[in-house]
């Protein structure tokens, strides 16, 4: 069974793009573990309620087949949290899978991971990427190997299924 972490915000995360695609996921077969900033009640910004199990900061992705980022205006706390680009750094430098939705896409290009990389975000993120490296598509998802991009909440459900695939799911 795969496994995949799944980071959202203690508060103000996205609902569909944490809801939409851990239900894709969990429907292909994968174990699905959520992490914040600490564990407990994490509260979307539609009052979505999910908890989390572990920390980011004790998260290591050597346990997971993928490590995901959803977006949301909390997902702003990870933008230059060392842990955060610590976790991803790990997923890329081991070929894990590795997700990010919405603005989180800034979380990957700020650990220094989308120099070059064609990668997609939601749109107040475009001059921030570009600063950072990335190559802007503008697509609703965007694959470059096992890094997977997409643009907000009507993406979620693509987003997933691109995750799924990745995992070979």
């Amino acid at each position: 069974m795969k496994t995949v972490l799944m980071v959202i915000a203690p508060e103000t995360f996205r609902d569909e793009e944490y809801a939409h695609p851990k239900e894709v996921l969990e429907s292909r077969g994968a174990k699905v573990v959520t992490a914040s900033t600490r564990t407990g009640e994490c509260v979307g910004k539609n009052g979505m309620v999910a908890e989390a199990t572990v920390t980011v900061a004790e998260s290591d992705a050597l346990d997971y087949d993928a490590v995901v980022f959803v977006g949301g205006a909390g997902a702003k706390i990870y933008f230059d949290d060392p842990f955060a680009h610590s976790l991803a750094r790990a997923a890329r430098d081991e070929k894990r899978v590795l997700g990010a939705i919405c603005i989180a896409p800034s979380i990957l290009a700020r650990a220094g991971l989308l120099k070059g990389w064609p990668t997609t975000a939601f749109e107040s993120q475009r001059e921030d990427l570009e600063a950072h490296g990335a190559i802007w598509t503008g697509d609703a998802v965007t694959v470059e190997g096992h890094v997977i991009t997409a643009n907000g909440p009507e993406a979620a459900r693509d987003f997933g299924n691109a995750l799924a695939d990745a995992l070979g799911i």
